[in-house]
């Protein structure tokens, strides 16, 4: 589950996650499940969970967990949302997954993990610092010693904001329009969607996320006692420059 992206008041809430979400995630998403997109991901997950077990934060409906699961990685879960963990036990494969429904800062999963990982934004569902920080310290309690917490996380698009611009477009495109709006002392974004219904009608969703800058990463890692292995823009490993809109970053337990 998951997306960066309400300026002024932010009289949006945070994102839904029930039943009308979880119904409609696999078709929002269906390109991050290409094989092109999840060829390389699950390549980098389970080069780095090695022989043992991984760990899926805010699992969803098992876009990565299942053919990582597939690829043979035993792959266990947690997630918030009781309605996107049905739509995972629907697809093949989902049900041998174990997932604990439960907030990904606090739940507990018996047993430890040579691989935690958080993909496509997920850390950005916690609004704030706190959570995110918690969110580290559970992933940490988790990790075996040599362990690796990885991250997805986009880089906020603040250069893209002229003075007196609150919204940035992130896609723009037939069948759906995106932006992001940014409240930069909050650190809080919302996603704006609007897509045209099969009846020719327009839905819309919004959901407030709480960005976070890849140094301010580092420095959650090492309040948990972790620190930064690597960083990539992407999973095939691109070098991460000024110019990257996301992060891959690995972080690794003593």
């Amino acid at each position: 589950m998951s997306g960066p992206g309400q300026a002024e008041g932010f009289a949006t809430p945070v994102q839904d996650w029930g039943e009308k979400t979880a119904a409609r995630y696999d078709a929002s998403t269906s390109d991050r499940a290409s094989k092109e997109v999840l060829g390389p991901t699950v390549a980098f997950l389970a080069q780095l969970a090695g022989k043992g077990r991984a760990l899926e934060l805010a699992i969803g409906t098992g876009r990565v967990a299942i053919p990582l699961a597939a690829s043979g990685v035993e792959v266990a879960g947690i997630d918030l949302s009781e309605a996107m963990v049905r739509r995972l036990r629907q697809k093949a494969g989902g049900e041998a997954v174990p997932v604990v429904v439960g907030d990904m800062t606090t739940t507990l999963v018996p047993g430890r993990f040579s691989l935690v990982y958080l993909v496509f934004n997920g850390l950005s569902n916690l609004t704030s610092q706190a959570e995110q920080v918690a969110c580290f310290h559970n992933a940490a309690r988790h990790l075996d010693a040599g362990g690796r917490f990885v991250i997805e996380l986009f880089v906020p698009a603040l250069r893209r904001l002229p003075p007196g611009q609150s919204a940035v477009p992130f896609d723009v495109s037939e069948d759906h329009l995106g932006f992001d709006t940014y409240d930069t002392v909050s650190q809080l974004c919302a996603s704006h969607h609007y897509w045209r219904e099969e009846d020719g009608t327009v839905g819309s969703s919004a959901g407030t996320f709480r960005y976070a800058w890849p140094a301010e990463c580092d420095l959650m890692a090492a309040l948990a006692g972790l620190s930064l292995e690597s960083r990539f823009s992407g999973w095939e490993k691109e070098p991460f420059t000024a110019e990257s809109e996301s992060h891959v970053s690995v972080y690794a337990k003593p």
